[in-house]
């Protein structure tokens, strides 16, 4: 049922290119940025771009430019981290894909009326000053994907 409705989802706003544009990032939860880093930057010799902390959700985000798409390195700076949460769970690993959009709260409004679960039912602000908003994985075949509208598109 809801593999359905992702897929209308998808033929609605994908297709159609009206809000969203395709993979922003990829988040992938690290216990420490310090010692990922070097893997990226030395062995897969992407450029690390920037280091930031994001108090409200309680984690170190490290940008890195992969050419075709970024990634983010997501570190706990505390243990009420959904980050913490999650590799106390799971460990490191992929935590989530971003989308990107150029209307969050129309994605959002529109991903209410096909009853996709939403973790934030409005946006809020994220890593590099973006606004974000989280599907719940329930209703997404298990992923957690993230919304990511950057400051030039609002």
């Amino acid at each position: 049922m809801y593999y359905n409705k992702i897929i209308l989802c998808y033929n609605k706003q994908f297709v159609r290119g009206k809000n969203m544009q395709g993979i922003d990032h990829i988040g992938i939860a690290v216990k420490s940025i310090d010692e990922a880093l070097p893997f990226y930057t030395n062995i897969l010799q992407f450029k690390h771009v920037g280091t930031e902390i994001v108090e409200s959700q309680k984690v170190k985000v490290a940008f890195i430019n992969a050419i075709n798409c970024k990634i983010e390195l997501l570190e706990p700076t505390d243990e009420k981290s959904p980050i913490h949460k999650f590799l106390q769970k799971r460990g490191e690993g992929i935590h989530h894909i971003a989308l990107t959009s150029k209307d969050i709260e129309g994605n959002i409004t529109y991903l209410k009326e096909e009853n996709i679960q939403l973790i934030d039912e409005s946006p809020r602000k994220g890593a590099g000053g973006a606004l974000v908003s989280f599907l719940h994985p329930k209703s997404c075949r298990g992923v957690l994907y993230e919304l990511c509208q950057h400051k030039e598109d609002e």
